[in-house]
């Protein structure tokens, strides 16, 4: 169109270079909108690009803006002798969420080189011997009931301390007590869940429980659940660092709960990548170990404890619907709780599986098509997710913003729902028309997310930088 407007004269040569020039640029435009209009449109996972741009981040760690796991951290200048409250510790052998992931963090650190100490329970509430693993200790300070003695746990780590000084506390959640905690002078708490979160997750328990008012239901926990997120924001402030494991999480503490930004850090879970991975055969054989038929067109999966504010009204009610027009689709359920007996009445399409040992967990997911978290808990963010995608899994999970903020960032990883039953069966039948093919290519992008940001070398390098950070040993 430029080409016209020029008053100049030119010669031949040049009005046959810029008819040239047109006609190529003509042939681009053509080809550029034929592909654009006619051919799919791969969708890279963002992450895979803001690893690196984010990598060259430089200042104060604690200004960033973004999940410490994005960076990549050398090796420690320095180890630290480190205390840690958790609230159980696995002795089991399915061990739940909050104890995987204190396990791989600790032993991980530990692996590092620092001296880590924690102070907590067996997860089966009996008495057992404490575990003392080169540099990692773990002391058992259990009351009468199996819970954790606050006093014997405190009178433990005092006598730690005094035979040579601890350079930080960490704290899972209130595991260390504000109170407590208002006696230490360097004390670091990760948050796995916060009231602002719970709130919402009463709301849509009560929303799905009572959609018309007229039933008792949860709404007197719904209200109380404000006052106890006011004292919750009060004593928020008697810990010195804040670690969020979502995005949202972080924001929130900042916005809502007033923290100083300096104060607040967000580091995303990581799991086992030795243990959870892509090996389709293994899936296969599981498939056929628990009678999934060979004819099966896709192969749903949920893990997790089953009970309702996991969410397993809305996965019954919806699978209940896909089922009748979709019988090719099969429903594997891994896990125990009443919601057991419930899916048994489904059909031969619905597999029960009970309770799975850790081992078994990726052969699990690696059976499935897609796999399935249906949570009404929008605190934190599920273990399962990660496992899932680190075996090559899309996931269909609830529309929270710590789980559409931190992990299934777009459509390539996956589908999202709002948490009720017919945004749920929408979305199930949207994973039925992609089929095994395009979902396929989606696990193979969240496999690649989830190397890049979710596996426990990734997330004890990033407590080890910001723990050595706020300690004033980190040289930049």
């Amino acid at each position: 169109m430029g080409l016209k407007h020029q008053s100049y004269k030119t010669s031949s040569s040049s009005k046959l270079f810029s008819i040239r020039s047109s006609t190529i640029l003509s042939i681009t435009l053509f080809l550029a909108s034929f592909v654009y209009f006619f051919v799919p449109v791969q969708h890279f996972p963002e992450p895979l690009f803001w690893v690196d741009q984010e990598a060259r981040f430089t200042g104060d760690l604690r200004d960033a803006k973004f999940p410490w796991n994005k960076l990549c951290f050398g090796p420690a200048s320095e180890n630290l002798k480190l205390a840690v409250f958790s609230k159980t510790w696995p002795v089991l052998a399915a061990p739940g969420g909050m104890e995987r992931h204190a396990f791989t963090l600790y032993t991980a650190l530990a692996a590092r080189g620092h001296e880590i100490h924690v102070f907590t329970v067996p997860s089966d509430r009996r008495p057992h011997q404490d575990i003392h693993q080169g540099s990692l200790h773990v002391h058992f300070a259990a009351n009468d009931h199996g819970s954790v003695n606050c006093s014997l746990a405190f009178d433990i780590f005092n006598k730690e301390n005094m035979a040579g000084a601890f350079d930080y506390v960490h704290t899972e959640s209130v595991s260390l007590p504000y109170w407590r905690a208002k006696m230490v002078p360097k004390v670091a708490v990760t948050w796995h869940g916060i009231w602002y979160e719970i709130m919402h997750s009463k709301l849509f328990q009560e929303l799905l429980s009572n959609p018309n008012g007229q039933l008792p239901g949860p709404m007197t926990e719904l209200q109380e659940a404000m006052p106890r997120l006011v004292d919750e924001i009060r004593f928020f402030t008697s810990y010195t660092q804040h670690i969020c494991i979502s995005n949202s999480a972080g924001e929130i503490l900042i916005n809502i709960y007033h923290l100083p930004p300096k104060n607040v850090h967000v580091i995303l879970n990581g799991v086992d990548d030795t243990k959870f991975v892509h090996y389709p055969e293994a899936g296969a054989q599981f498939r056929q170990n628990h009678g999934v038929s060979a004819n099966a067109s896709l192969v749903m999966g949920v893990a997790g404890r089953l009970v309702r504010d996991k969410g397993h009204p809305l996965l019954y009610e919806a699978f209940s619907a896909i089922s009748k027009h979709h019988p090719g689709v099969f429903l594997l359920v891994a896990g125990s709780g009443p919601w057991g007996k419930r899916y048994a009445e489904l059909g031969p399409n619905v597999k029960v599986l009970g309770p799975l040992e850790p081992s078994e967990l990726s052969e699990f997911y690696n059976a499935l098509d897609v796999f399935v978290n249906p949570t009404l808990r929008p605190q934190g963010l599920d273990l399962t997710l990660m496992e899932a995608m680190h075996c090559g899994k899309p996931v269909l999970a609830p529309n929270f913003p710590s789980i559409t903020g931190s992990v299934v960032l777009n459509e390539g990883f996956g589908y999202t729902f709002s948490p009720n039953v017919e945004s749920f069966t929408e979305a199930l039948e949207a994973v039925i028309r992609d089929g095994p093919s395009v979902l396929q290519r989606k696990g193979m992008a969240c496999k690649k997310h989830a190397i890049s940001m979710f596996t426990a070398a990734k997330m004890a390098s990033a407590y080890e930088s910001c723990l050595l950070q706020l300690a004033g040993r980190l040289v930049e």
